[in-house]
């Protein structure tokens, strides 16, 4: 049923217009505050508004498949108000915390340059469909050109596709991860069939016929035709197939910088989550680093860089999980400045200790606004404060946001 136009009074943390009328709260994705709509409500969501009167802040969409996909939830709106609401997203976190900080700039990715994507592929009667999924849907939108892509990722649909036609099912899906190295387009593939003598040789010819820098299948290498190389600061690594990276170089360049302008004359700098080095390797070049993080394949990459590389300080490496082992206040108090970069879950065990610890300067990255909040309010009930703050914008017209904060306490 189409009720009274609403007004829409705010975004959403995931991005939907939020509007309220006679019977609540109401949802509808593509829309901007102050816009006036109409449309069927079906549970609380109107699925399709029509806009009646449209925000000065809307733009037409660059992208053709941008109704449809899911990859993007936010082309409709200016650049301009995009940057304004993510840093507002993470102002506003903080508020709900007690805590009053302004994010300082938003540095924003331009378009077409994630080097870094998972599409979804599935084998059809005809050949394969990859993209991204629909808003809300299992529909997979076929992406003939991207705006968020890099053109050395787009140039590698055809792979994607002869992949997917040969080890995915017809129920299932498969999970294809690209990545940009500086040898080429490399493939991390899960979710598809076995691999057999015969299926190896497929997708051997596969990897050699597009010229991927390296294939892997349900975390199993099938081939490699170059090191799938990272450039970190002076060094150059081998990370393990699928890995997490930075999904932009501009959005890295920008954490890097942050993080390296903040830890400032540090002699000692413990590296938490480190990952493959995107912060121990630049920072390894004015002080000693020791990294942490829980994979230990990570970490030999991380260890393999440092050692080839020139005129770096020493790096010393720990697996260790620091949700169910953080470092402690002893093991920490060695350390001039503490660099951490958590998942999306944050780290409330690790914050706990920091909390504890003699520790009096913390360059804490995060890509979650809502764990970074809650981790910030208790590191300021231990005396810190936000002496600097940031949004750096990879995913570009998503609802998703990163921060980088300076923490320190006298």
């Amino acid at each position: 049923m189409t009720h009274a136009p609403l007004i829409i009074d705010r975004l959403s943390i995931q991005a939907d217009g939020v509007a309220h009328g006679a019977d609540g709260t109401v949802h509808a994705p593509l829309t901007l505050p102050g816009e006036e709509i109409t449309g069927e409500v079906v549970d609380g969501l109107i699925a399709q508004p029509k806009i009646l009167t449209p925000s000065a802040n809307r733009v037409r969409p660059a992208c053709p498949h941008y109704k449809a996909c899911g990859g993007c939830a936010l082309q409709h709106g200016s650049d301009t108000f995009v940057a304004g609401w993510k840093a507002h997203v993470i102002e506003t976190a903080l508020a709900t915390r007690g805590i009053t900080a302004k994010v300082e700039q938003t540095v924003t990715s331009p378009a077409n340059a994630r080097r870094r994507a998972t599409l979804s592929g599935r084998r059809t009667k005809k050949g394969a469909q990859v993209g991204f999924h629909g808003r809300a849907s299992g529909t997979i939108t076929e992406i003939t050109g991207c705006t968020l892509l890099r053109p050395e990722l787009l140039a590698q649909l055809p792979a994607a596709r002869a992949l997917t036609e040969a080890g995915a099912s017809r129920k299932g899906e498969l999970n294809l991860t690209l990545t940009l190295s500086d040898t080429g387009v490399e493939f991390a593939c899960t979710g598809g069939k076995p691999v057999t003598q015969d299926f190896f040789t497929q997708l051997s010819d596969i990897a050699h016929a597009h010229d991927l820098a390296r294939l892997s299948w349900n975390d199993q290498t099938i081939a490699a035709l170059r090191p799938a190389r990272q450039t970190m600061g002076r060094a150059r690594i081998t990370p393990p197939p699928g890995t997490f990276l930075q999904a932009t170089q501009e959005g890295e360049a920008a954490l890097v910088a942050f993080v390296q302008a903040h830890v400032g004359r540090a002699a000692r700098v413990a590296d938490l989550f480190a990952g493959c080095g995107t912060f121990a390797l630049p920072l390894a070049q004015h002080a000693e680093v020791h990294a942490v993080e829980a994979e230990s394949a990570m970490l030999a990459s991380l260890d393999e860089g440092w050692r080839h590389a020139s005129g770096l300080k020493r790096i010393t490496t720990e697996a260790r999980d620091l949700f169910r082992r953080p470092l402690l206040p002893h093991e920490l108090d060695r350390f001039d400045t503490i660099v951490i970069d958590p998942p999306r879950a944050g780290a409330e065990a690790q914050i706990a200790e920091l909390c504890t610890s003699k520790t009096r300067r913390i360059v804490h990255i995060s890509c979650n606004p809502v764990t970074f909040s809650r981790d910030a309010k208790s590191l300021v009930d231990a005396g810190f404060t936000i002496d600097a703050l940031i949004a750096v914008d990879q995913f570009r017209w998503s609802s998703h946001v990163e921060i980088a904060a300076l923490f320190t306490r006298a």
